[in-house]
């Protein structure tokens, strides 16, 4: 099953789209900012949508969204 990352270093957004996302059958995995989230995509080849927030600390979503560009443009990942 295709999964979709979710990052936002909100708990409260997180969880509400990560709860969203569910419920509408999908499998999500939640990481707390971009660097956590660049961590869970490189561990986990079945993400298929990363879903981040812009602000966030350690790495902002548009660091990390750079990063995987740079890191995996020839995979299935949509940023």
């Amino acid at each position: 099953m295709s999964q979709v990352l979710m990052v936002d270093d909100s708990s409260t957004v997180r969880n509400e789209v990560c709860d969203f996302l569910k419920a509408n059958g999908l499998s999500v995995i939640p990481a707390v900012d971009g660097k956590d989230g660049l961590d869970k995509l490189r561990a986990n080849p079945g993400i298929k949508l990363v879903v981040s927030d812009v602000n966030m600390p350690n790495m902002d979503g548009l660091t990390m969204a750079e990063k995987i560009r740079n890191e995996l443009k020839n995979s299935t990942v949509n940023v």
